[in-house]
Parts: structure tokens; sequence; C-alpha cells
């Protein structure tokens, strides 16, 4: 008979050894496998040669994450994908390759590696990692730069359909998508309300890569793209402002800076919808309490509970009227003008 662990201890095992899953997965994204997969299943030397890969050590990369339902192995050691397998391919609308191979890009398990320095001192795990914050490096790195670009188009999708489920732009005009990267979100709003029309704000380098993503969804004709930085002003004259994912990047004083300048900007029946995390209660909502601990790590940002997203609003001379869950890790955040 096989002695079994205590349950407790199997699962604390599961969760120190976690990343060795998700750096299986990462180099797997990095390779290509799924791609080449998309048509049917494939030998491990076919895939070795289609991604220059050491067939034994490809192998046992592949057997590992078959046994966690990436890819299935049959009889002939011949690889197919799953269905979760499949988000793997990066011509997926909701692809997680990009995801995988920025989480676990270098420069991020560089920032993770400080994490120790960071609660000891409460400085930047990545400053102290990489010489500087994550957005300088990546502006340094343009191929670091594309693949969170692309994570982020990813994300922004799944953000934009719970946006979609719990918010009716019926009654607005002009949405701004403030930090609106190359556009996912406001494309799929105005894909879903024909009436309206958008302006896509976000740093030049950002916004040029917008047309592919905007011409995609047939939108195109009704945004303007407008580059600049949300720290010196923001585009006025929109009825509706959002903010997808931007406030947690930063801490206080800065979130507070952006929202100043928002705020300047809006007239005073606008509408601001900030898509952000809202923390949970205590010894719940690991996903927002994990995604602090990645701010704290990486971006130098942070989530808020409810009370500080008021507090933070109010500095700003905007009322919270409503925080609506949109997915487990983003809430849908209505304030207006006090």
């Amino acid at each position: 008979m096989v002695a079994s662990p205590p349950p407790e201890l199997a699962e604390l095992l599961d969760i120190t050894l976690a990343y060795q899953r998700s750096q299986a997965v990462a180099v797997a994204a990095e390779l290509g496998v799924a791609d080449l997969l998309r048509d049917g299943p494939c030998s491990v030397d076919e895939l070795a040669a289609g991604t220059g890969a050491h067939s034994p050590a490809l192998y046992r990369l592949l057997r590992a994450l078959a046994a966690i339902g990436v890819v299935h192995e049959d009889e002939q050691r011949r690889f197919r994908l799953t269905a979760i397998g499949e988000y793997l391919r990066r011509d997926h609308p909701l692809s997680v390759d990009p995801v995988a191979r920025m989480y676990c890009a270098d420069y991020e398990w560089r920032a993770w590696g400080e994490l120790l320095h960071g609660v000891r001192t409460g400085e930047s795990p990545a400053h102290r990692a990489l010489g500087t914050d994550v957005w300088e490096y990546r502006r340094r790195h343009r191929d670091q730069s594309r693949v969170f670009d692309a994570a982020m188009r990813t994300l922004s999708r799944m953000i934009a359909a719970g946006l979609l489920e719990v918010y009716s732009f019926d009654h607005h005009r002009l949405v701004a998508d403030i930090g609106g990267g190359t556009g996912a979100v406001l494309a799929a709003v105005l894909a879903r309300y024909p009436h309206l029309e958008g302006i896509l704000f976000d740093q030049p380098h950002v916004v040029g890569d917008a047309g592919p993503v905007l011409g995609a969804a047939g939108v195109q004709n009704r945004v303007t793209v407008v580059p600049g930085d949300f720290f010196t002003g923001v585009p006025s004259g929109a009825d509706v402002y959002l903010m997808v994912r931007v406030l947690h990047d930063w801490l206080d004083d800065d979130a507070a800076r952006i929202l100043d300048q928002v705020r300047s900007a809006m007239r005073g029946d606008a509408l601001l919808l900030i898509l952000d995390a809202v923390v949970g209660p205590p010894n719940e909502d690991a996903e927002s309490k994990f995604f602090d601990l990645m701010m704290l790590v990486s971006a130098g940002g942070r989530e808020r509970e409810l009370r500080e997203w008021e507090a933070l609003l109010a500095g700003s001379g905007l009322q919270l009227v409503r925080a609506t869950p949109a997915t487990p890790t983003c809430h849908v955040i209505e304030s207006v003008p006090v």
C-alpha cells in the first residue's frame, strides 16, 4: 500500500513547485509548439525539427505538459493539442502565448527573485534587479515591449467581454480609452455599439501599433488615435472615459496625478469607468491579492480595496457610484465628478 501524504502537505508542495509548470508552458509557447500542432498530431522528431529543439529533451517537456492536460500523448509518442492547449496557439483571439512569455520572461523572473528584498525594505524588486522600472526596460527592449502589448491584448479582450456583460453604452456618444494600449477594449466596445465613436490615448510607441487591432474589428474609421502622456494631459470632450488596468500600475501619488488630468478633461456630466481589481476580504480573493503582489514586484503599483478606491477618487474630485464585478480579477468602478 502506498502511503499518501497529508492533503495539506501535498497542497503546499504543489504551490511551492508551481513555477515549474508555468515555466514549462512558457517554453512551449516560446518554441511555438501549439502552432505546429494546429493541424493535428505530430511526433516528437517532427516537433523538434520544426522548433529547432533537442528531440529527447523536447519529449521530456511535452510528456510533462501532457500530464497536466496541456497536450495529449498517444501510444506512438505523438502529441496533439487539448482544449486547454488550444489557447497557446498564437492565432487564437485569446492566446495565452504572449501572456506566458511575458510573465515568465527573464526580466520578470529576475524581478521576482528580489521579492524578499522588496518585502524587507518596501523598495521595488524590479528596480533592484534591472536597474530601472519595467516600463523603461520594455522601452529599451522592443522585443519584450511587443510581447507585453500582445499579452495586454489577450487580457484586455477577456476584460472587455466582462465589461460588455455588465455595462451598457447605449446612452453614450464618445468613449475615450485612456492608457488604452493598442485598442483591444475600445475595439470590442465599438464593435458592439455601432453608434459610438472613440478616442484611443496612450504613449506614441504603443498606439502606433493599434491600426491592425482596430482594423480587424472594423472600427478604425470611428476611432481617433491620440498619442500622449497621461501625466501631462488627456483628450477632452468625451462623455465616458475608460481606464482599463491602468491605475493599478501606480502607487497613490502617481495614480492621483493621472486622475487629476482625467478629471480636468471631463465635463460635469461625464462618467469615468475604471476597470481594475477591488481586493476582497481576508482569507478570500487570491487572484486579486496575487495581482497585488505582482504589482509590488514588477510594475511598482498596487491593487486597492473599495474604501481605498473611494479615497483615491475623492482626492481628485470624483465620487464612486458603484463597483460591479466583471471578471474574477476585475470590477467596473463607476465614478462621476463631484
